[in-house]
């Protein structure tokens, strides 16, 4: 039987997994220990090639169009996708051919029409299912676990607190948040800090939401939210302080200097800028391997690019800004991602319930499943060191050797982080 091959290598596969996994073949024959924790039930013999062959993304494609189901825990699940991988998903291809055509797919997936459209892709998909999971600012970010006992709401505070003290913000001050979501910096900024702030989002969902919070804490002479590409941003009255968190992933490599040019125009001279994003494990590839990358593009973040955090500090400096602080937050991001998957296992049917309304019945399964694989992959990527989180902080310098705090600083930022910890 032309089978035989194929299922002796699983069996072999299977064996060597850290956890206990049964698979369920077409026909309903079984592989594995039958009181395995972990299920597979594959509706074709394609499916169970592709999971021998390690292209785990293929396999979750399956999953959201039910070919393949699963019975068991997200944490299993990753664990036994991250060992059936044939190698690092993280490998790079520098051929210029690659590089060219990369460059050429990146300039025509990011005009300012697509990029609406894949934000909205994404961060449309339903307010009340993201508030089911996120924490109650629905801060969709990586949170920053200064005291490992924090809950997911206390590490989000916290990370907005760390934001606003590597960038200083005083009262006063014009703060812009680029792609503020749903106005968790924004409205942390200006209660606590006393800025005055300004949010743009091309998420429709998103300027609704922050503009109804706006009106109800009466912050209308002090903090606005725009439904607006960056690129159409005046530039006439720069500001003080910039963040733009968890937005530029969507910016595409070949834009990208562009977009720190763009943000050192609306920088004052010797301001500050706060970038954090997510960023690839591998020089020179802009998506994990193994069919994970193509899986995103398809049910999450259509559009997106990463960049290594060196390719980051290059095209910054290519755009005119200095970097004066960078600092990797992969384990906390690990962390955030589980919180968030684990909430939304704990509310699966009222989850569903929820997209429904939205997406209606079959619909609402795919989008569901597709953000179960989403969320613990996620997770289990930034614990292998397949992606990272940075936040890089810069400063647009003014040419005056006279100002900043040490002699030649041209800045307001200090040279060095106690400001950030006291």
């Amino acid at each position: 039987m032309a089978t035989e091959p194929l299922l002796r290598k699983l069996e072999s596969q299977l064996a060597a997994l850290p956890v206990p996994v049964a698979l369920v073949l077409p026909g309903g024959r079984r592989l594995g220990p039958a009181d395995a924790a972990l299920r597979l039930e594959f509706q074709d013999w394609s499916g169970l090639a592709t999971l021998a062959a390690g292209q785990i993304g293929k396999v979750g494609e399956d999953y959201v169009e039910e070919r393949v189901r699963f019975e068991g825990s997200m944490r299993d699940l990753m664990t036994a996708a991250a060992a059936m991988l044939p190698g690092s998903p993280v490998a790079s291809d520098t051929s210029w051919w690659t590089q060219m055509l990369r460059r050429a797919r990146s300039l025509a997936s990011h005009t300012h029409q697509k990029d609406a459209e894949q934000i909205r892709f994404h961060y449309d998909v339903s307010d009340d299912f993201y508030a089911l999971w996120l924490d109650p600012r629905r801060v969709y970010s990586c949170a920053y676990y200064r005291d490992p006992a924090m809950a997911l709401d206390e590490a989000q505070e916290a990370k907005l607190d760390h934001i606003c003290r590597k960038l200083m913000l005083r009262p006063g001050e014009r703060f812009l948040d680029i792609g503020a979501g749903w106005g968790g910096l924004l409205l942390w900024a200006a209660e606590h800090c006393g800025v005055t702030g300004t949010g743009i989002t091309l998420s429709k969902n998103q300027h609704a939401h922050v503009n109804r919070l706006i009106e109800q804490k009466g912050l209308q002479s002090r903090v606005k939210m725009l439904l607006l590409d960056y690129r159409d941003l005046p530039e006439d009255a720069p500001f003080d302080k910039i963040a733009s968190v968890g937005m530029f992933e969507h910016v595409g490599h070949a834009n990208m200097p562009a977009y720190f040019a763009k943000m050192r125009r609306l920088l004052v001279p010797g301001g500050l800028a706060l970038n954090h994003g997510i960023t690839a494990g591998s020089v020179a590839s802009d998506q994990l391997g193994a069919g994970m990358g193509d899986f995103i593009s398809k049910y999450i973040f259509p559009g997106g690019e990463l960049l290594h955090a060196s390719l980051v500090l290059h095209d910054l400096a290519v755009g005119g800004l200095e970097m004066v602080d960078t600092e990797n937050l992969r384990p906390h991001y690990a962390r955030t991602l589980w919180a968030w998957s684990d909430a939304l296992e704990a509310r699966l049917e009222e989850a569903h319930a929820v997209l429904v309304q939205t997406h209606g019945q079959a619909g609402a399964g795919r989008v569901l499943r597709a953000y179960r694989l989403y969320l613990a992959g996620s997770a289990m990527s930034f614990e292998r060191g397949w992606i990272a989180l940075h936040q890089v902080l810069a400063t647009r310098p003014d040419d005056d050797m006279h100002t900043g705090s040490l002699r030649g600083a041209q800045s307001a930022y200090p040279f060095n982080r106690d400001y950030m910890y006291r």
